[in-house]
Formats: structure tokens, C-alpha cells, sequence
């Protein structure tokens, strides 16, 4: 079994609500073999705050990776979540595996910036070339991630398309891809503001202070 692809390779963090602290700090070379953002402490602090590691698989995130993967006509889509030190995925179409290393995440290069990266053949660029999700299952060839960046301008990870064989996406396709990542970060944004609502009136606020922070208006996404 190909070690990368195997959740119990790769070190977990701290569970949401576990009351561990949780270290954050710049990465060294050393300890992964990908780019780290400069901004990374507040990056995982931000990640932190929408409580979605380690959650159950919901309907609203399947159904975007899978509208991914039919408009782009690839047979892999993730919505990937980037941890200290893994890849975690929130929902995903054509792949068994629930997260993998940092250190082999195509994902962790696509949240160095805030457009799409596009990788049109893995196995030709220096980067991906010996990764072991390129050399071994599941062969990725073609890699189109669109970040998934929050109003604070965050990225907390990708909505991504792999294909098998070298490609590329029409402009249509492109579109659509950062328009389904919008709506990832859309019910992110929406589902930490409601759970905030929730601990304010919990904590006796009163409701027109709360009313305050009203969540976002749902982005539109564009039709396959």
C-alpha cells in the first residue's frame, strides 16, 4: 500500500473541542517538502475557527465535488482542507482516501496564491514528477485547484480536479471551478457565523446585537 495515501501515516492534529493545545508556527524545510505561506500561524489559526477537520461527510460538500468533477470531466474531485502537517478531505469523488501527508499534497503549492493552479501533466514537472501520487496510485497526471480563500483573505485549502492523463480545462471550466470554491467557503463562512449566533445568545446577548453579524448571501454558482 502506498504509504502517502494511507490516513494512519500521516500525524493528525488536535481534535476540534479536545481543550489540547494547538502549536502553531512556521515550518522548517526539514519538515515538509512543499512551500509554506509566510502567514501560516494565522492561516491555521483561521482553519481552526471554522471547526470542519475531522467532521462527517455532508451533502452540500459532496454535491459540489461532484458538480466539480462532471463539468470538469475529470474523474477525481476533492474539497481538501490543509492541516499543519496533512491534507484533509471534506468531501471527495473517485478517491478512497480520507487525507494524506502534507509532504505529497499538490494542494499545499495551490495555496501559495489566490487563483488557480493548474498543473497540465505531473509526471513532466520537476515538482511532481517523483511524488508518489504521480510514480504510484493514483497516478495523478492533470492537478486544477482553486483555493478556498475566506473574506480575511485565508486560504484553507482547494476545491481541486485530478485527472489520470495530461490536459487542460476550457475557460468555461475554469470559471466554474472558482465559482463552486466560492460556495465551499460561502457555507463555511455561513456555518461558523450561525454557530457564533448560537454561543452569543447562549451567553445572553441581546438578539439585536447578534442580528449584527448576519451571515453572508449565498454565492451563485454557474451551471455545467
Amino acid at each position: 500500500m502506498n504509504p502517502s495515501l494511507s490516513a494512519d501515516n500521516s500525524k493528525s492534529s488536535p481534535r476540534p473541542g479536545s481543550g489540547q493545545r494547538i502549536p502553531v508556527g512556521f515550518a522548517t524545510p526539514t519538515q515538509f517538502d512543499v512551500p509554506i505561506p509566510r502567514n501560516e500561524p494565522e492561516r491555521l489559526a483561521a482553519l481552526r475557527q471554522f471547526a470542519v477537520l475531522d467532521t462527517p461527510e455532508e451533502h452540500a460538500f459532496n454535491t459540489i465535488t461532484e458538480l466539480a468533477a462532471h463539468i470538469c470531466g475529470t474523474p477525481i474531485a476533492i474539497i481538501s482542507l490543509m492541516d499543519a502537517e496533512r491534507q484533509w478531505f471534506k468531501a471527495k469523488v473517485g478517491l478512497k482516501a480520507k487525507e494524506t501527508p502534507r509532504s505529497v499534497a499538490f494542494c499545499a503549492h495551490a495555496i501559495m496564491q489566490n487563483e488557480l493552479f493548474i498543473v497540465p501533466d505531473a509526471s513532466h514537472d520537476p515538482r511532481f514528477a517523483r511524488n508518489p501520487l504521480v510514480t504510484a496510485e493514483p497516478e495523478v497526471r492533470f492537478y486544477a485547484g482553486a483555493p478556498l480563500v475566506t473574506r480575511d483573505q485565508h486560504v484553507l485549502g482547494t476545491l481541486c480536479v485530478i485527472d489520470r492523463v495530461p490536459r487542460e480545462l476550457t475557460g468555461a471550466q475554469e470559471e466554474a471551478l472558482r465559482k463552486l470554491s466560492q460556495q465551499v467557503v460561502t457555507i463555511l463562512e455561513m456555518r461558523r457565523q450561525i454557530r457564533e449566533l448560537k454561543t452569543r445568545l447562549g451567553e445572553g446577548a441581546p438578539p439585536s446585537e447578534c442580528l449584527a453579524h448576519t451571515p453572508p448571501k449565498p454565492t451563485k454558482t454557474l451551471a455545467p
